[in-house]
């Protein structure tokens, strides 16, 4: 070995013991415990990315905002593991927007693999949980009740799997999916998100379906809310639709829900499709939904506020008895909605059972 190669081994033996020519650090996915009386925020806060902040049994009077990508916040179990309302002295900015959790990204950068499980979020003034900005979102087994607005809800978001919640007695929708709340645009490519074996009970309407196109409502029930589920569209493009509501038991949602500005009293409605096109309406139990309102019925077609019709819909080997005052009802203008091999007995018009 000659002196040149020497030198060369001893600059790099220097390079190594200096760790220039070390490999990265790998972060581990650690899991930040959290106590009742401790701060979720904090720990939400620390976690990095493929963390879990995991919350021991109790009642945590805290909104937690989530703002960094692939977080997973979980509680004990829904029983055991509850969020209430913080008092005005420790409120963050979810909290003051009246929310008990939020996941919060934007178009530009979405916040991407969140999930949230295993907890109670009751009592919110808003929303039990509001998302933003999401790309595959997961919420699953989350108990959402007495919220004011909405148990679970997301805009902006794609990808996203809600799956086996409870959402009851909250003000409007147990689980609210929409383009976007705060402009006016036509709706959004949900790409493949998916509600499925959710319970909702007691709420105004159980599974809302808002200007949004590629998802699925599948396997859900729904029972005591004043309507079950709504596709809503309206004359926007890109038109809502292209979706399928399947295999889901909506079952007696007779409560009685006073009128607003956009909507008729609600009382009695199954599966109700306004101002969608081109969505598959099929084998779910749809019975005894059963009211005077508009939407009343089992499944029902009608016309948007702004009078835009559902076209090209496909309602068809759904098991729809016992609703009033039909149990299949095409209330709308349109000729190219289709309705077979429904097992029913009334239908407005007559004919389609």
């Amino acid at each position: 070995m000659n002196k040149r190669h020497i030198a060369y081994l001893a600059c790099t033996t220097a390079v190594v013991a200096a760790g220039l020519g070390a490999a990265p650090s790998v972060h581990h996915p650690t899991v930040h415990s959290v106590q009742p009386g401790q701060s979720i925020q904090k720990a939400v806060d620390a976690a990095e990315p493929g963390d879990t902040v995991l919350l021991a049994p109790g009642t945590y009077r805290q909104s937690v905002d989530i703002t960094e990508s692939d977080i997973t916040l979980r509680g004990t179990s829904a029983r055991l593991t509850v969020l209430t309302p913080p008092s005005a002295a420790g409120q963050n900015a979810c909290a003051k927007a009246g929310n008990g959790v939020c996941v919060t990204g934007s178009d530009k950068a979405p916040l991407k693999d969140v999930t949230v499980r295993s907890l109670t979020l009751r009592g919110f003034a808003k929303n039990g949980l509001w998302a933003t900005g999401t790309d595959r979102l997961k919420v699953r087994e989350v108990i959402a009740e007495k919220n004011g607005q909405w148990g679970i809800a997301e805009e902006r978001s794609v990808h996203s799997v809600l799956s086996h919640n409870i959402a009851r007695n909250n003000g409007d929708a147990g689980l609210f999916v929409a383009n976007t709340v705060d402009t006016e645009e036509g709706a959004r490519d949900a790409d493949k998100t998916v509600i499925r074996h959710n319970t909702t009970t007691g709420n105004r309407v159980g599974v809302t379906v808002r200007r949004l196109r590629n998802l699925t409502v599948d396997r859900n029930e729904a029972t005591g809310n004043c309507a079950a589920v709504f596709v809503v569209g309206d004359e926007s493009k890109p038109r809502a639709g292209a979706l399928s509501v399947t295999r889901n038991h909506l079952h007696a949602n007779n409560k009685y829900c006073a009128k607003t500005p956009r909507l008729p009293f609600l009382q009695g409605s199954g599966i109700v499709l306004t101002g969608a096109e081109e969505t598959l309406v099929a084998w779910n139990r749809v019975e005894n939904n059963k009211g005077t309102s508009p939407l009343s019925g089992g499944i029902v077609l009608f016309k948007s506020l702004v009078g835009t019709p559902n076209e090209r819909n496909d309602i068809r080997d759904n098991l729809v008895t016992g609703n009033s005052p039909a149990d299949l009802a095409n209330r709308d203008t349109a000729k190219s909605n289709t309705f077979s091999s429904n097992t029913c007995t009334l239908s407005e018009p007559a004919g389609m059972c």
